[in-house]
Formats: C-alpha cells, structure tokens, sequence
C-alpha cells in the first residue's frame, strides 16, 4: 500500500513538473510599445524611422526637389555612436521603405554593388547568356542625393536611477554640389529606478 501510494506521488510530482515546464508561445503587436528594458529597442526603432521618414516627406525643400521628377538616392548605413549594439541595418531598412513608398524618390543598393557587378561579369564573360540579352556595364544610373545620419548616446547612472538620451540626426546631400539639402534630428529619453517596496 505504501509503495502504491509512493508511486501515485512520485507520478504526480512528474506530471507536474512537466506542466510547469511547458512554454506557449504566442503573437504580438509589433507595433506595442515594448519596456522590456532600458536599451534601444523596437519602439525606439519605429519611432525613429517613422518621425525622420515623416520630416523628410513633409519638408517645403523636398517637395520642390521632387516636384517634377523622382531622384535617385542612395541610404548610407546609419552609422552608431552609442555603447550599446542597435542594429543599424534594420532602422535604415525601414527609413528606406518608407521613403520609397512615398513615391517622391528612387533608390539604388549601394551594399549590393558587388553582387551585381559578379552578375553583370557572369553576363559578360561567361559565355551562357546570349551576347544579344546581356547587360552592358555601364548602364546603371547614379545616384544624386545621399541620406544618411548618425545615432548617438548619453547614459547617466546612479545607486536608483539609470538615465538614458538618444539622439538621432539625419541629413541628405546633394552629391553634385555638397549641399545639405535636408537636416533634421529626433529625441527619446528613457527612464529605469528601482521600485520602491511598500507595505
């Protein structure tokens, strides 16, 4: 009866350890606003990407540029001067995106020069693509303006309190001149102290 019963225990104890054990996984709003910690997250990233795209779109000095023609841009990797690692690819990405759907400009892939220029050569030399079909070098467009931009940091800390400034700044360059056509900057302070305990 013992051994029955010290069994019956010990299957109990397994069975419910196996539930507790058992993870669920489920979907979110990729646009909620996200606190899991202190640190430039996806909130940050939306909201950068979103309040530059926007400023750039609605500036007097783009709509002129724009008015009557789509010029060609290039988007240079945004360049991270803070301590943290923040994926830079993925807020130009976005930047990017946006800008693009906005009809105002066209793009050429800078990060994909090489690739192109390795299938361009293949079309060239390889003696497999129809001399006749085969894309010339030479043809491609360039750019005319460069947008491009830099996210940096402050971090101030203390025994309760860890203060955290990010700053990001953009600008577009008109390549033939040098001239900054565009600026503009957006701010996001974050906050973390330690809870207080109350009884």
């Amino acid at each position: 009866m013992k051994k029955a019963l010290f069994i019956a225990s010990a299957l109990s104890v397994m069975v419910l350890a196996g539930c507790s054990s058992k993870q669920v996984v489920s979907y979110g709003d990729a646009t909620a606003v996200e606190t899991t910690d202190i640190n430039f997250g996806s909130t940050d990233l939306q909201t950068v990407a979103n309040q530059m795209t926007d400023s750039l779109i609605a500036s007097p000095i783009i709509g002129s540029l724009t008015q009557n023609k789509r010029p060609v841009v290039f988007v240079e990797r945004l360049k991270n001067k803070t301590s943290e690692h923040i994926d830079t690819e993925s807020i130009t990405d976005s930047i990017s995106t946006k800008v693009l759907r906005s009809g105002k400009f066209r793009f050429v892939d800078m990060s994909r020069v090489e690739a192109v220029r390795k299938q361009l050569n293949f079309q060239q030399t390889g003696g497999l693509v129809d001399p006749s079909k085969a894309i010339q070098f030479g043809q491609q467009v360039g750019a005319e303006y460069m947008l491009y931009g830099n996210l940096s940091s402050i971090v101030k800390t203390n025994e309760d309190k860890k203060d955290v400034y990010y700053k990001f700044t953009m600008r577009l360059m008109d390549l033939k001149s040098g001239i900054i056509e565009w600026a503009d900057e957006t701010e996001i302070r974050k906050t973390r102290e330690k809870a207080s305990i109350g009884w």
